[in-house]
C-alpha cells in the first residue's frame, strides 16, 4: 500500500478502534480506561420465578389440607347417628369415666331419620314431623319452643328461616343468634309472646337457657344443620367454637331431654 501501512497493522488499528462484544471502553475524568462489561442477553429470563423443591412441597403438604380436594375425590357423606355419637365419645372420653360416659350417650330411639342429602329444609321437616300441626296447635307456653334449630352462623340462621316457609305456616319463627339482637330483647320476646320454632347460633342458645330465658321443657324437636358447608367447606362441627358450644348444649340439657324421651334429634 502506498501509505505504507501493512494489512496487518490496519486490522490492528480497526481492532482497536472496535471494542469486542464482551467488553467496551470508556474514558473516565482522569482520562484512565475503564472496561465495562456489557450486559448479557440471558438476563432477559431472571425476571421468572424460579421454583426450588422446598417450595413446590410446601405447595403440596398445603394442597393436601384443604378440604375441597378431599371433597373432589370423594362425595360428601350425609351425617348420621353414629357421627354423633362417635363426636361425644371423643370429647367425654378425656375427661369422663365410664359411668359417666355411658349416662351421656344418646340412645338410639331419640334420634330422627337423618337427611340423605336429597331434601329441601322443608320437605326434611315434614318427613320427621308428622304431628306438627297437632303441636302448633297445643303450643302455649311462653319462653319456650317446640322446636330449636341448630346452625352455625346469623347468616345461615336467616336461610333456614327462609327455606321453612312451606313447612311453618302462620307457626311465629324467632332468630336467636347474637348478630344484631341483645340477649335481653330476646328474653323480653320470649317471656311476653308465644313462639313455635326457634333458630340460632348453639352460643346464643346456651347463653338464653342458663340466664332463664329459655326452657326446653316444651321443646319436641332439635334439628342440627349438620351437613351445610360454608365458603371454607366446613360443616358446622369442623368449626372448634360451634362444635365446642354445641357440644356443652347438648351436655347442659339437650342429652337429659333425650334419653327421658321427651326431645327426638334430627341431622339436618
Amino acid at each position: 500500500p502506498e501509505s505504507g501501512v501493512s494489512s496487518a497493522d490496519a486490522l490492528d488499528d480497526e481492532a482497536i478502534e472496535k471494542p469486542s462484544e464482551e467488553t467496551a471502553i470508556h474514558k473516565g475524568p482522569d482520562s484512565k480506561p475503564v472496561t465495562k462489561k456489557r450486559k448479557q442477553p440471558t438476563e432477559c429470563f431472571l425476571s421468572q420465578p424460579e421454583e426450588t423443591p422446598g417450595s413446590t412441597l410446601k405447595a403440596k403438604k398445603r394442597k393436601k389440607k384443604k378440604i375441597s380436594d378431599v371433597l373432589e375425590k370423594s362425595p360428601p357423606k350425609p351425617g348420621v347417628p353414629e357421627d354423633l355419637q362417635n363426636l361425644l365419645s371423643q370429647h367425654f372420653g378425656t375427661k369422663c369415666s365410664v359411668i359417666e360416659i355411658e349416662e351421656l350417650k344418646l340412645p338410639d330411639s331419640s334420634f330422627l331419620p337423618a337427611n340423605d342429602l336429597t331434601h329441601s329444609f322443608s320437605s326434611y321437616l315434614k318427613e320427621i314431623c308428622p304431628k306438627w300441626a297437632k303441636f302448633r296447635k297445643n303450643h302455649e307456653e311462653k319462653k319456650s319452643v317446640v322446636m330449636l334449630v341448630i346452625c352455625s352462623s346469623a347468616l345461615r340462621s336467616l336461610e333456614l328461616i327462609k327455606s321453612m316457609t312451606a313447612f311453618k305456616g302462620d307457626c311465629r319463627v324467632l332468630k336467636l343468634f347474637a348478630k344484631h339482637i341483645k340477649i335481653k330483647e330476646q328474653m323480653n320476646m320470649l317471656e311476653k309472646g308465644v313462639f313455635h320454632i326457634g333458630v340460632g347460633t348453639p352460643g346464643r342458645i346456651k347463653a338464653l337457657v342458663e340466664q332463664d330465658g329459655l326452657c326446653l321443657n316444651s321443646t319436641k324437636y332439635i334439628i342440627l344443620d349438620w351437613n351445610w358447608r360454608d365458603q371454607k367447606l366446613r360443616r358446622m362441627m369442623d368449626i372448634p367454637e360451634i362444635k365446642k358450644e354445641t357440644i356443652d348444649l347438648l351436655e347442659m340439657r339437650i342429652i337429659k331431654l333425650c334419653r327421658e324421651g321427651s326431645v327426638k334429634l334430627g341431622l339436618f
